[in-house]
């Protein structure tokens, strides 16, 4: 298990049970598979997926009336989501991934819409989902989407084209942000939920990517496809308001990610560190690995702390735009410092692809672009300093 943060937090029996359960499968069942699945490059494990449904752990965030396991609360979810990620981050969010489609069902979605498209998710075999929001031209300004949701009688004609779309290959059904006026900016932003065999959708290739390559992403195609209003999720206009508040429980969660990311990290070099020995002690006892090894580690209890403080506030209901993006910030950039540091530690093994360290290096350098680039985090920090 290696080192773990003394936070102050009183678990619940549930909440116990589920943070171990989470660490039992991340060692027994994650980190044997994360060499084969990072060299396999384009394939999604989905042996894995198909175990974790089997224990609950893909649809524990799903409520219990749509027959998940009904564990609503952030905290809870971020201290799984630490422990998937310390067996391996890009498997980690694989498992946890429909928690993503299902946020702005939740937020935006009406009671028929969240039985109709959740209760798939707490089967025993549920299927993989998708969120469409990302495209050729709109990256970290969402408000910018072009692809189109024209109104047509009982129905909206959707066109255009989605990239980096995660899970995109596999997904049973995509959430799919569009404009009904581009003019409005976010004001015209509307969420719609478009099964994957509606005529007109079509996913490409997969994507070959640096780390994290459990999950698969590809572009996404819209040519002429009809969505019924029934599928639409709130009112039209209303998609963008419930992506910053999916935003802001996913940006924690990444911080959660990171942080197990980071702890992995820090286990390892540490445990290298006291076996390797050089000019005929430890190499632990060599001021310059030990206190690299105190930087790692102060590092893990300041994202792990952050990221624990922003999911408390978002479950006692405060605003937490601020606190979600530093929670984001500090634990992708810590990951990749501690990331960093291991592979200094192992030195030219550290470089090897014998040793996990190389992969969790490139592994981390996603979380400080997706859902907000370190960037789009400043700027969400400082305006809520009064900056604009």
């Amino acid at each position: 298990m290696g080192r773990t943060v003394r936070d102050g937090l009183r678990l619940t029996a549930e909440q116990q049970q589920f943070v171990e359960l989470a660490r039992e499968f991340a060692a027994g069942e994650i980190r044997p598979r994360a060499r084969a699945v990072d060299e396999a490059d384009t394939e999604s494990p989905l042996d894995v997926w198909d175990k974790a449904s089997g224990l609950g752990l893909t649809s524990f965030m799903i409520g219990e009336k749509f027959g998940g396991g009904g564990v609503t609360d952030l905290l809870t979810q971020v201290l799984v989501q630490q422990e998937l990620c310390h067996g391996d981050i890009g498997i980690g969010n694989l498992i946890t991934s429909n928690g993503f489609f299902s946020a702005p069902v939740e937020h935006l979605g009406t009671p028929e819409q969240q039985d109709r498209f959740l209760s798939p998710l707490g089967t025993d075999r549920p299927p993989l989902t998708a969120v469409a929001v990302t495209e050729p031209g709109s990256g970290s300004d969402a408000a910018s989407i072009r692809t189109s949701a024209r109104r047509d009688g009982d129905s909206y004609v959707l066109n255009g084209q989605k990239t980096w779309i995660s899970n995109a290959p596999y997904a049973s059904q995509f959430v799919i942000f569009a404009t009904v006026d581009p003019a409005k900016r976010s004001r015209g932003v509307t969420a719609f939920v478009v099964p994957r065999d509606t005529p007109g959708l079509r996913v490409g290739p997969p994507f070959q990517k640096m780390g994290q390559r459990a999950i698969v992403n590809a572009e996404v195609f819209l040519d002429d496809v009809r969505v019924p209003v029934e599928n639409r999720l709130g009112d039209e206009g209303q998609g963008f308001a419930g992506l910053m508040r999916t935003f802001d429980a996913s940006r924690i969660l990444i911080g959660a990610a990171t942080t197990g990311l980071a702890r992995a990290a820090l286990d390892f070099a540490t445990d290298y560190a006291r076996e390797r020995v050089q000019f005929g002690v430890p190499i632990i006892q060599h001021q310059a690995v030990a206190f690299r090894l105190a930087d790692m580690a102060t590092r893990v209890d300041m994202s792990h702390l952050l990221t624990v403080r922003a999911a408390t506030l978002y479950d006692e209901g405060h605003a937490v735009a601020q606190e979600s993006a530093m929670a984001k910030l500090v634990g992708s950039e810590n990951a990749m410092w501690c990331t960093h540091a291991a592979v200094q530690t192992l030195g030219g093994y550290g470089y090897s692809r014998e040793y996990p360290v190389e992969r969790w290096m490139r592994d981390a350098k996603l979380e400080e672009i997706e859902e907000g680039t370190s960037d789009i985090q400043r700027l969400i920090i400082s305006r809520g300093l009064g900056a604009r």
